[in-house]
C-alpha cells in the first residue's frame, strides 16, 4: 500500500469515527421556553390600586351590555395586554386599522346601529365611524375623573389604580363612562 493510499484510508477512518461520535454523543436538550400565561383577570372592577380596571360599555347598542374586569398589577401594564388578558377583541377599520370600529363584535355588521340620526346606518368598518355612533377610549387615573385617552391602544399604558374604558356613544349618549 502506498503512502498516499494509507493517508487516504486514515483520513476516511478519522472522518467515519468523528461522524459516529457525533451520532452517539449526548447533547443537552434545548431549553424549553416557559409559556407565558395571562394574568388572572376577574369580572369585576378592582377594589383598590392592586390592579387596573377595564370597562367595556356597549349598552347604548341594541343587544349591548356593560362589563368590567380587574387585572392585578403592581406595575405599569400595556393596555393591549390588558385587553388580551380580558379576552376583549378589537377590530379597526379598513382605512385606519388602529381606529376602534368594533369591540367584541359590536356594533353588528348586519344590523343598524339604532341611531335616530340615521336609522338605517349599518357599520361596515370601511372608514372612520360616524359622529353619531362610535367607540371611544377613556382613561381614569386613580382618584381622578374620566378623560379621553391621549394615545391609542397600541401605545397606551396603565398604572395600578387606573381605569381604562371603551365606551360606545350613540346619538351623544352616554357622553362619558359612569363607573
Amino acid at each position: 500500500m502506498t503512502l498516499q493510499t494509507r493517508l487516504l484510508a486514515l483520513a476516511s477512518a478519522t472522518a467515519l469515527a468523528l461522524s459516529l461520535a457525533a451520532c452517539t454523543a449526548t447533547t443537552e436538550p434545548a431549553e424549553t421556553p416557559t409559556p407565558t400565561t395571562a394574568a388572572a383577570v376577574t369580572e369585576r372592577a378592582c377594589a383598590d390600586d392592586s390592579g387596573v380596571t377595564l370597562s367595556v360599555d356597549a349598552s347604548a347598542l341594541p343587544g349591548g351590555s356593560a362589563q368590567e374586569w380587574c387585572r392585578p398589577a403592581d406595575e405599569q401594564i400595556a393596555v393591549a395586554d390588558l385587553l388580551e388578558d380580558a379576552e376583549v377583541t378589537l377590530q379597526g377599520t379598513d382605512e385606519y386599522p388602529d381606529f376602534i370600529c368594533r369591540v367584541n363584535g359590536l356594533p353588528s355588521a348586519d344590523e343598524p346601529l339604532g341611531s335616530t340620526e340615521d336609522p338605517e346606518y349599518v357599520e361596515t368598518c370601511a372608514s372612520t365611524p360616524p359622529g353619531f355612533g362610535y367607540w371611544a377610549l377613556w382613561v381614569k387615573p386613580a382618584g381622578g375623573e374620566w378623560a379621553y385617552a391621549e394615545e391609542g391602544v397600541a401605545t397606551l399604558r396603565a398604572q395600578p389604580g387606573e381605569s381604562i374604558g371603551l365606551l360606545f356613544t350613540l346619538d351623544g349618549a352616554p357622553a362619558a363612562p359612569t363607573s
